[in-house]
């Protein structure tokens, strides 16, 4: 198969590491990349929302199937775009149509959909610039920390969490009324703050059948002890203590199943990834929000546990044969650190050369590029993101080891990661 991966972070690096060890993959090509696909496939630059780039790029190419990485093509529509082209409309593209992308493009959107289908989540309500008044009566009502989250797409950081009423009445008006996330807070969901420890279920579905890979937790303060700012992510662990069998069980009959089946009743044609952010409230899991792909960091902790034939599963979802896949995971732990650059989540410098970077990946710890560019040989950072370290082990605490171990290696000006990933997962039940 010529297969084309649109994205270019840590996430796709791993999807490209993943799809390359395929013996049925012929050609890999990823757009735009960075300088780690570049080694295992070939760049190509296109945008991601170029989609008549992209038409005569698979047309050209003889592409077999286009697996989308990123959110933001789902949500303005490429699986749509593909299907309504007489010339594209046979070549699977992995992800949702653009109904089903309304999950993660409008968190208005996916709350009444979770209503609609009785799928546990928070209590909340959703105001305008309309309704501000009411925003703030509503707000006045709610126990504290009371959580403020953009309706649309905010690179990650469209969420609040106020730990008073003047602080949550300020921000929720800066929101609104002086687009504090641009378009993406013209309307702004207030929620209930939920007690718990927060983890990540992947699913991947054919639109009809799914298979549940190994769970995650995400790490996604910038500062030690989850403090500071929120960030894309600065690391995550699989597999996660808590989510043992039985709470497994839960999550599949009381989110999995009803998600699933809902998006089939409302008619949404949806082939591919569903993140499922949730909250393990004393045993019972409730939904923080849904994503349509997979997430980053998190795919870097979890892709390395499966076994089985990726690019197998990703031609099973795109032509709804998905059933007969035979879905393996390595009892093996993986504890993925993110490398970021200094200043990051704000501003940060690019053009910093990487050095200590391995010349290939080993079994106790991989090299995952984010924010990275290959130039005159040399590899140097692009994004605030630049590295993601997967280290593998028998145990949560021996893939930590050998992760920081091979982060302890790699150096660029300013570089900063937290020291204290996976250490509350350590400490679960003592």
């Amino acid at each position: 198969m010529n297969i084309l991966l649109l994205g270019s972070g840590g996430r796709e690096h791993a999807f490209a590491w993943k799809i390359a060890n395929s013996n049925k993959c012929e050609k890999l090509y990823v757009a735009p990349g960075n300088a780690g696909t570049d080694q295992i496939a070939e760049n190509v630059n296109l945008n991601v929302n170029d989609f008549d780039a992209i038409r005569d790029f698979v047309l050209q190419n003889d592409i077999t199937m286009v697996v989308v990485g990123p959110e933001e093509p789902l949500v303005r529509g490429i699986v749509d775009y593909f299907s309504q082209d007489t010339s594209l409309k046979s070549i699977p593209v992995i992800g949702p149509d653009q109904k089903g992308a309304t999950l993660e493009g409008s968190k208005d959107f996916s709350k009444q959909f979770m209503s609609r289908h009785g799928i546990p989540t928070a209590a909340h309500d959703t105001f305008t610039a309309d309704t501000v008044e009411k925003g703030i009566e509503f707000i006045k009502k709610q126990k504290l920390p009371i959580v403020l989250k953009a309706d649309g797409l905010a690179a990650g950081k469209g969420v609040l969490i106020c730990q008073s009423y003047e602080e949550a009445e300020a921000e929720f008006k800066d929101m609104l009324l002086n687009q504090k996330f641009g378009e993406a807070s013209s309307k702004v969901v207030v929620e209930e703050f939920l007690i718990g420890i927060e983890l990540s279920v992947f699913v991947v579905t054919d639109g009809e059948n799914y298979k549940i890979l190994p769970a995650a937790k995400d790490y996604k303060r910038i500062g030690e002890g989850d403090s500071g700012l929120n960030t894309g992510g600065m690391g995550a662990v699989s597999p996660v203590p808590f989510a043992n069998d039985s709470f497994i069980s839960k999550v599949e009959h009381n989110i999995v199943q009803p998600t699933i089946q809902g998006l089939h009743d409302e008619g949404v044609k949806y082939k591919g990834f569903l993140f499922i952010g949730l909250m393990n409230v004393d045993g019972e899991p409730k939904v923080i929000e849904y994503n349509v792909r997979m997430g980053d960091p998190e795919t870097q902790a979890v892709l390395p546990r499966i076994k089985s034939d990726f690019l197998d599963m990703l031609y099973a979802v795109g032509t709804k044969s998905l059933s007969s896949y035979d879905l393996q995971i390595d009892n093996t732990a993986t504890t993925t650190i993110v490398m970021v650059a200094g200043g990051y989540p704000e501003g940060y410098q690019k053009g910093n050369e990487i050095t200590g970077l391995p010349n290939q990946q080993s079994e106790q710890a991989m090299v995952f590029h984010a924010g990275t560019k290959a130039e005159n040989g040399k590899v140097l950072t692009s994004g605030g993101r630049v590295l993601g370290i997967t280290g593998r082990g028998h145990s949560i605490e021996e893939a930590l080891k050998n992760a920081y171990s091979q982060v302890e290696a790699i150096s660029w000006k300013d570089v900063y990661y937290r020291k204290d990933i996976g250490q509350d997962i350590l400490n679960y039940g003592k």
